[in-house]
């Protein structure tokens, strides 16, 4: 159970930071969403660490 639980948080921080790629290569990428997402992908990435 927690190591589904642990592959479901690596799985969005994957997808995260593929948005946070994504946004950057944008003509005019939105600051506020790719300050938003870097601190999901950080909350994450404690989260992960905490668990494993």
């Amino acid at each position: 159970m927690a190591s589904a639980h642990l592959e479901a948080l690596s799985s969005r921080h994957r997808v995260i930071d593929g948005e946070i790629a994504s946004e950057m290569r944008r003509p005019a990428p939105d600051s506020a969403r790719i300050s938003r997402l870097k601190r999901e992908k950080l909350r994450l990435k404690d989260e992960i660490a905490r668990q494993g």
